[in-house]
């Protein structure tokens, strides 16, 4: 199918849809990508289910830690299914054409199901915090209820900024080109259409991301300052190998995840490159969400005992 960028005069235009370009650039490579990203979604999809069915079936595990771990691989599931499947669609079709109200529907969903993450990594922080520095109180504090709210914020919390800012990017005029060379409707690249003088906007987007990103990275920095100071003080290096266990692998995952986010949001719209950003975007919407359930199994002997007693395996 032969695609056209969309001219009109005065750098204005009407767009019905646009063209999310991809991997166009790959033409020979179309087949494995198609492979490798089918893979790659069976593993989440399969990894993160796995985690969320022990972590519900299994006595041991039934403490916050693995309600908030639950939670999260729920959200993964979630968050990869907003734009995997529709690469996977581009791959195999070559249609790479998509409505403006599918491309706003796409970017709302991953602006609000991203935000999830951020508050429920933070979450999941202070849970850590709690359970070493105050461990005594740590039952009281992080009782079936305020787990219970604490994870309804996380995953409802961004959902009217972000409606809101999908709202406002979308109101702008596009022009020149409907192309959006990323696969996946996300901000960077849809901004760079838009007509005229955008830096209202940026700025929209750099306060959002400091609110939905910086803001609950800065909260898991202090917990986890806290939660090291803890645990250097403890007496023996048993009980400091312990406890910096049970946090190792969500410290992990919030790096993956905040490092490439924090780069693709923050920098200045001119150093933005498309292949940059598709690199980034790889990072944090498919590559740290197959790596989770293998962080989070690996580095965890309650995770493993209870997938060995699932398997039967002794």
């Amino acid at each position: 199918m032969k695609y056209t960028e969309i001219r009109e005069e005065h750098n204005t235009s009407t767009v019905t849809q646009f063209l999310l370009l991809g991997f166009f650039d790959l033409p020979n490579l179309q087949g494995f990508l198609f492979g490798v990203f089918s893979i790659m979604y069976l593993i989440i999809l399969i990894g993160n289910s796995f985690i969320i069915v022990i972590t519900r079936i299994d006595p041991a595990l039934q403490k916050p830690m693995y309600f908030f771990l639950a939670n999260f691989s729920s959200l993964e599931i979630c968050y990869v299914s907003v734009t995997l499947p529709r690469i996977l669609f581009n791959i195999a079709t070559q249609e790479r054409s998509i409505s403006v109200l599918s491309c706003a529907t796409q970017m709302c969903f991953f602006l609000m199901l991203g935000a999830t993450e951020c508050f429920l990594l933070a979450v999941m922080s202070y849970d850590r915090y709690v359970a070493i520095c105050n461990p005594l109180n740590y039952q009281l504090i992080m009782n079936p209820t305020k787990c219970t709210q604490l994870a309804a914020g996380s995953w409802l919390g961004g959902i009217p900024v972000q409606i809101g800012q999908t709202c406002q990017i979308f109101s702008l005029n596009f022009c020149n080109s409907n192309q959006i060379n990323h696969f996946f409707c996300d901000l960077p690249p849809i901004l760079k259409l838009a007509c005229g003088d955008t830096s209202v906007n940026e700025l929209s987007v750099y306060l959002v991301a400091m609110l939905f990103v910086a803001f609950p990275f800065m909260l898991i920095l202090a917990s986890y300052t806290k939660i090291i100071a803890t645990i250097l003080r403890l007496p023996t290096a048993t009980g400091r190998a312990k406890a910096f266990s049970t946090c190792s692998s969500h410290l992990l995952v919030v790096f993956l995840f905040f490092g490439s986010a924090t780069v693709t949001y923050l920098r200045p719209k001119s150093t933005h490159s498309p292949g940059i950003d598709k690199l980034l975007s790889l990072f944090y919407t498919i590559v740290t969400p197959m790596f989770n359930p293998l962080i989070y199994s690996l580095r965890n002997k309650d995770v493993i005992a209870a997938m060995r007693k699932l398997l039967l395996i002794k």
